[in-house]
């Protein structure tokens, strides 16, 4: 139980009807979770608005409303505090309620188009293997001390993510690594944050259909680093050409790294095949489990993150080198006969093409490759046709098929992918709607040293058709397939 005029420390207050020497005891920006004691901040929403259920949370016990604009009709025993911008007010409110979590341990953010969940994990497992109490929250999945929390969005909203910050610190934490996305900071779900470091590892595109420009996209990722106080480090990836917009502003230590440009911390790839890549990173050989030259982007990346966290340069290349990649990135399986069977999460342009080429970086020659891809529905159109050109071009077959068609018609999904094929390239491919039954055929059309790539879902375990969610894990129906046929 806290006192209002506390959690509204520096939450851009405009007007306030009422009083703020009040105990809350919750704070929500669902109506459907107030109860008695409850401040419910009214938070405008891509599907809802937030001010349209202030009577409902009312209702339901709140005797503090937090919103932009105040109700026509004022109750007499509620609370009203509006401010310039409910979304940031959440954030800051979300950190004063649980006592500000991230000023208790060092909070490091990654944000990009790719690599964040395998950039966040790695220095979760970095810390972990340094002997350290870690939290992560990605993607995939949410831990603290190695216990898992389910893990809904990137980045959860800022009144779950401060409450899983807190339990952090309660276990007894000294870290936790984060993925940072572009919705989450437009959104000021980090508001009220303090963060010893963030990271930047590409960007490319994505989320057109949320941030509607490129560069509306670029800004929003662009305010974590603006941001960052002048403790903290900002670690930005200079072989993207938008590396350096991203600290323009920031008041941070700036540290780079690349494989290509000048940096501060560099690296070389000596070696690349299936049991992983052999790296010189500032002058050190290091044999690591992961494979490709994406990832010897997200190995320079942790180590440059740990050593601004004061660690010691052999202690994190020895530890590195026995970690392995998250679920679904770049998962294979080889069956006896070896044909080899990958599962990458690969669903923007970018990371596709980045697969691709680490797979033909692999080839000897004589394998086809068949790559099975898809779009989301609902979400940004333009990059379908760059999908299938990508996947085409980098591919002896290829099978169009559903992602998480969610409201869309699968069909129609697929079209879009078509038009970004030529004459050429739609010869040597095929549409089957059915994702199942394209994972098989795909393994019925492997022979013996072939490869498939499963592209675009990853570690998901369900997939997702007109709102409803059934259990689908493209490894368990791809190496199911392959054990059979093969």
């Amino acid at each position: 139980m806290k006192l209002l005029k506390d959690i509204l420390y520096k939450a851009g207050l405009e007007e306030v009807v009422g009083s703020t020497n009040v105990a809350i005891e919750n704070v929500c920006t669902d109506s459907r979770q107030a109860k008695k004691f409850s401040l419910f901040v009214a938070v405008k929403g891509t599907q809802t608005d937030g001010h349209d259920y202030i009577a409902q949370a009312i209702k339901q016990g709140s005797l503090a409303i937090v919103c932009e604009t105040l109700p026509e009709h004022l109750e007499k025993d509620v609370n009203y505090v509006q401010v310039k911008n409910s979304h940031y007010a959440a954030g800051i409110i979300a950190s004063n309620f649980f006592d500000n979590p991230s000023q208790y341990m060092k909070l490091v953010g990654v944000t990009g188009t790719n690599g964040k969940t395998t950039t966040a994990t790695l220095l979760y497992g970095l810390f972990v293997g340094l002997g350290y109490k870690v939290g992560l929250i990605s993607t995939v999945r949410n831990l603290i001390n190695g216990v898992e929390v389910a893990a809904t969005h990137t980045t959860p909203d800022p009144i779950n993510l401060n409450k899983l910050l807190a339990e952090m610190v309660n276990a007894g934490c000294e870290f936790c690594f984060m993925e940072v996305s572009s919705h989450a900071l437009h959104q000021h779900r980090v508001a009220g944050l303090n963060f010893a470091g963030a990271i930047f590892t590409n960007i490319t595109h994505d989320h057109l259909d949320y941030h509607e420009t490129f560069s509306n996209y670029i800004v929003a990722k662009k305010m974590l680093f603006d941001g960052l106080s002048s403790k903290a480090f900002a670690l930005i990836n200079v072989d993207d050409r938008h590396g350096e917009v991203m600290v323009q502003n920031t008041k941070a230590k700036v540290v780079t790294y690349g494989l290509k440009s000048m940096a501060d911390r560099k690296a070389k790839i000596l070696e690349n095949n299936l049991t992983g890549l052999i790296l010189n990173i500032d002058g050190q050989e290091v044999i690591t489990r992961l494979i490709g030259s994406f990832n010897a982007y997200n190995i320079l990346s942790v180590y440059g993150a740990a050593l601004e966290l004061k660690e010691e340069k052999l202690q994190i290349l020895t530890t590195l080198s026995n970690l392995h990649s998250p679920e679904g990135r770049f998962q294979f399986f080889k069956t006896p006969n070896n044909i080899l069977g990958i599962v990458d999460y690969a669903h923007t342009p970018d990371a596709l093409e980045n697969v691709l080429s680490t797979i033909k970086e692999l080839r000897t020659g004589n394998e086809k490759l068949v790559t099975l891809v898809g779009c989301g529905g609902d979400r940004d159109k333009t990059k379908r046709p760059e999908m299938a050109r990508i996947a085409a071009e980098g591919s002896d077959k290829v099978i169009l098929t559903s992602d998480n068609p969610r409201s869309e018609e699968p069909q129609q999904i697929i079209e879009d992918m078509k038009k970004g094929l030529d004459p050429v390239t739609v010869r040597k491919t095929v549409t089957i709607l059915d994702r199942a039954e394209a994972i098989r055929t795909a393994c019925m059309l492997a022979q013996p040293g072939d490869i498939i790539l499963v592209a675009g879902k990853g570690h998901e375990k369900y997939q997702e058709i007109k709102g409803v969610k059934t259990p689908f894990d493209d490894m368990e129906i791809l190496t199911t397939n392959l054990k059979q046929i093969n």
